[in-house]
């Protein structure tokens, strides 16, 4: 489940923090009404409780925080600008939720984008565990993303 992805996540936020690593929050955001919920029940809208980020993963005030209203997380954003112009990044790590859906269009398209990717599996969660561990398999195999079991095996140089 997604409350299980907390505390990995949480863990290695701290670490990346702690090296001055770039972090970046990608925020799904709906407005009603949204084509998306001919898909998927209503989720996500803006300023409601459920569009709020967990207390134990609150952005700092100097955190990039992008809001996106499809599945991955460069679509209709700035991302791909500051990863590639700002910061001139070439290795991501991608958390969250839902696997088979807003992360593995993400690495998607990070993919398309000659980037990096790397995964770690208990920092993202499916509605399944075959969603789960189909999600992992292609970003795997059809991405080349690096998938980790952990959080904790990633480490920052």
């Amino acid at each position: 489940t997604a409350l299980a992805t907390v505390t990995p996540i949480k863990g290695l936020l701290d670490k990346a923090r702690a090296a001055g690593v770039r972090i970046v929050f990608v925020q799904d955001t709906h407005l009603r009404p949204d084509k998306e919920t001919a898909i998927w029940p209503e989720h996500c809208v803006k300023d409601t409780w459920g569009w709020q980020f967990v207390d134990e993963l609150l952005p700092l005030a100097h955190e990039l925080v992008l809001q996106k209203s499809r599945y991955a997380a460069f679509y209709g954003t700035s991302l791909d600008h500051y990863l590639k112009t700002v910061w001139e990044i070439s290795t991501l790590i991608v958390v969250g939720t839902v696997s088979n859906i807003c992360v593995l269009h993400t690495v998607g398209s990070a993919n398309l984008r000659w980037l990096k990717v790397v995964v770690p599996a208990d920092g993202s969660s499916a509605l399944s565990t075959f969603d789960q561990a189909l999600a992992l398999h292609q970003i795997a195999h059809l991405y080349c993303g690096d998938v980790l079991e952990s959080c904790d095996g990633i480490t920052f140089q």
